[in-house]
């Protein structure tokens, strides 16, 4: 049986990030926000920083990386934090590695005091908005056109919330 964790990243860890990263950008540029090649151009303070602004998670299994995620803490709400980047090499997919990994942002988000976690999805990816469902995020009525991408058309995403703290009515997730 396969052995997977799941860790924040710290500074010290930016070439594990910088190698995840680009390898989403090649790997998957309609669905990574980013240009592989002006990320690629950056140097090693820019990757230790981007570790120390905000909390970054990668996945391993049997000692190898194999996905990433980030928690962006909305910048005019401090109750509000989103989760952005989140990506699994294809020969994991399907593995419970995105779940993962989005189970330890959510907890992340939840020791913040957060109390409201986004996850912005692409409106036509049945695959992101039946997993957001599946883990708890539930769809909201906000849309936007996705941020750029090296994709040759502009995605329409909606936003879909997972509250973090208790609410009766809300459908129980594994790890209440």
């Amino acid at each position: 049986m396969s052995d997977s964790r799941v860790r924040v990243l710290d500074e010290s860890d930016w070439r594990i990030y910088r190698d995840l990263r680009l390898e989403a950008l090649r790997e998957s540029p309609d669905s990574v926000v980013g240009s592989r090649e002006a990320e690629s151009d950056h140097d090693e303070a820019f990757w230790r920083d981007l570790l120390r602004e905000e909390p970054r998670f990668v996945a391993e299994r049997d000692g190898q990386a194999v996905g990433i995620v980030g928690l962006h803490p909305a910048p005019d709400d401090p109750d509000v934090a989103e989760v952005l980047g989140l990506w699994v090499a294809p020969t994991m997919r399907g593995s419970r590695i995105a779940w993962e990994l989005v189970a330890a942002a959510t907890d992340r988000a939840r020791d913040q005091g957060r109390t409201q976690l986004f996850f912005w999805v692409a409106s036509d990816s049945g695959a992101a908005v039946a997993f957001a469902s599946t883990f708890g995020f539930r769809p909201t009525s906000q849309r936007r056109t996705a941020p750029a991408t090296e994709a040759a058309t502009p995605q329409e995403e909606v936003a879909m919330v997972l509250p973090l703290v208790d609410d009766p009515s809300a459908t129980k997730t594994p790890w209440h």
